[in-house]
């Protein structure tokens, strides 16, 4: 657990103080800046690169994932809401064979991840899955210019909350 705790702490998903107190590391705007960048270039690069692998067994699985997504928001279940949504994400950027940015991203998603259940705890009545559908019409489309779209929006809805 020590060295768990210690490991998360390096990752920045936590603070650890030298008494051994862990709390959630406060982001300041430029921090939220930084992360937010770092998520539109990552997410929209694995989103080209999984495009051409993408088939109708995956979309169909991704609007499973996507309906259980609204069903946390109508239950105000912000837990269960962040983890379906990175189920929904990180189940399609698998397809662009990409691992090492892949891992890139979680570590990105870790480091956002306490400070956005906070507020989705408090904001999460006014989420929705409007930019989801965008990427899902997009990947039955095989609109590239149309999922970078998503993406972005996807991301920049969910940073935004941050910033305010």
């Amino acid at each position: 657990v020590r060295e768990a705790t210690r490991r998360l702490a390096a990752e920045g998903a936590f603070l650890l103080s030298s008494s051994g107190r862990i709390s959630a590391p406060k982001l300041n705007n430029d921090r939220i800046e930084e992360l937010l960048s770092l998520r539109g270039l990552l997410e929209c690069e694995l989103a080209i690169r999984a495009l051409p692998r993408i088939h109708t067994a995956l979309i169909e699985r991704l609007s499973l994932i996507n309906g259980s997504i609204d069903e946390m928001i109508v239950k105000e279940n912000s837990v269960g809401y962040m983890k379906k949504n990175i189920e929904f994400h990180r189940t399609f950027y698998l397809r662009s064979q990409a691992p090492s940015m892949l891992a890139i991203l979680e570590n990105v998603w870790l480091q956002c991840g306490p400070t956005m259940r906070i507020l989705y705890e408090k904001k999460i009545r006014h989420r929705t899955t409007y930019n989801h559908r965008l990427i899902l019409s997009s990947l039955r489309d095989q609109s590239k210019d149309s999922l970078i779209s998503g993406i972005r929006a996807d991301v920049t809805s969910g940073m935004e909350m941050l910033l305010a």
